[in-house]
């Protein structure tokens, strides 16, 4: 009796089922990365060449101004135009970039160091005080993360250092959910049992091995959290709560020319595309290191 024929899905199935899964496994390591992530890791690299030396990117000073050269429009002369003091908008971006990855790097950093103490207290604490503060993230986690960074600034007032601050706490909650989770999944494990068994101190404990394993999967959340916060900053910055104008950042840039945008469309569409694209290549970066550490396709 003949054998029914197979639908090409079904022989890619049969195909692939007979290939040993350690070849499989190494075949997915090795795949080489999608275009999208080379092209997300070369933005970023060049927004900290610029970031570290704009001087690279141009010459001009982004806070000198020209009434003669007002609201001029795209050229050779001003790649992104001029706004309404004639100052160059290119130049402003650039520059730009220092301040809003600044803001971003800092507040990331301070909301997975925040994060990962709330984190580990939860998971380490007894029932009744991490079912608190469980309950309390809980809270604070039913709040969008923007809404939170704006009660923060109102009791703390504008500045770029209450800017930071709002937006670490803000992001702070999602950190700390994931880092409990992580010190209650090494707890239980094996080798940290075994070590409470030989006599291990606690804080060693929590020092060598508990706080490395839950280390980890926050760093690859703050690549995506950097693209949020930057979002974040800009936002918050447009409303007038950030850094003072004329200080080149690109929610700063953005607010200045929302009155010419039938005019001058220039001023405030450049500084959103560079928010837009630098979200999305946080995003993607983000996502390629979680699938790869996850063990999936990027």
């Amino acid at each position: 009796m003949t054998e029914p024929a197979l639908s090409w899905r079904a022989w890619f199935e049969r195909a692939r089922g007979s290939i040993p899964k350690r070849t499989q496994k190494l075949t997915s390591e090795h795949r080489p990365p999608r275009w999208g992530v080379v092209f997300a890791a070369v933005f970023l690299v060049l927004l900290l060449f610029a970031a570290a030396l704009p001087t690279l990117f141009t010459a001009t000073d982004p806070l000198a101004t020209t009434i003669a050269n007002a609201l001029h429009p795209p050229s050779l002369a001003h790649p992104f135009g001029t706004d309404q003091s004639g100052r160059d908008v290119f130049a402003r971006v650039i520059y730009g970039v220092r301040t809003s990855l600044l803001i971003a790097l800092v507040a990331t950093a301070l909301a997975v160091v925040l994060g990962m103490l709330v984190g580990t207290l939860a998971g380490l604490a007894p029932r009744a005080l991490a079912g608190v503060i469980s309950r309390m993230l809980d809270i604070v986690l039913a709040f969008p993360e923007f809404l939170l960074a704006l009660l923060t600034i109102a009791i703390l007032g504008p500045g770029v250092a209450s800017l930071t601050v709002a937006i670490a706490l803000s992001a702070m909650p999602v950190y700390a959910r994931v880092s409990r989770i992580q010190v209650l999944t090494v707890k239980g494990s094996a080798y940290v049992r075994a070590a409470v068994a030989l006599g291990v101190s606690p804080l060693r404990i929590v020092l060598r091995h508990i706080i490395p394993n839950t280390i980890r999967p926050l760093l690859v959340m703050a690549t995506m959290g950097c693209g949020t916060a930057i979002a974040t900053a800009a936002g918050l910055s447009f409303l007038g709560l950030g850094p003072v104008p004329p200080t080149p950042e690109w929610g700063v840039i953005v607010s200045e020319g929302r009155n010419f945008l039938g005019t001058a469309w220039w001023i405030s569409v450049f500084p959103g595309l560079m928010i837009t694209v630098t979200v999305i290549a946080a995003s993607v970066l983000g996502r390629h290191a979680y699938s790869r550490r996850s063990g999936g396709r990027s």
